[in-house]
């Protein structure tokens, strides 16, 4: 299952990370390099974050719930609020497909697996 889960972050994180660039390079008054450049050093943060969560939080399952319930949160917030509004490109449909075949992925992956 762990292959699955970070493939599916992976492709999450594809679309967020555009989403993310247009409007750094819209609104934010920098240059394109330097938004990359920004970008490309924030990738380790997440593994990094997830090793030190592993080592120092393993033990602590009611400090893990709290902060997955918070990410969680995140997500849909990110989800409904901000990408979901924009996904729509004119005389593209891309980005809404793309929401649609991570959900099947998703769900063909479970089923797949076991787990449904």
């Amino acid at each position: 299952m762990a292959p699955l889960l970070a493939l599916l972050i992976g492709l999450q994180n594809l679309p967020e990370g555009f989403n993310s660039y247009r409007e750094l390079a819209a609104h934010g008054g920098r240059a394109p390099k330097t938004i990359l450049r920004t970008m490309v050093w924030l990738v380790p943060v997440g593994p990094l974050a997830g090793l030190l969560g592993f080592v120092f939080l393993a033990e602590q399952p009611v400090v893990m719930g709290a902060i997955m319930l918070f990410a969680a949160g995140g997500i849909l917030y990110l989800l409904f609020q901000d990408i979901a509004p924009q996904s729509r490109l004119d005389k593209h449909w891309a980005p809404p497909l793309g929401a649609v075949f991570g959900f099947c992925l998703a769900l063909g992956g479970d089923l797949l697996l076991g787990q449904g």
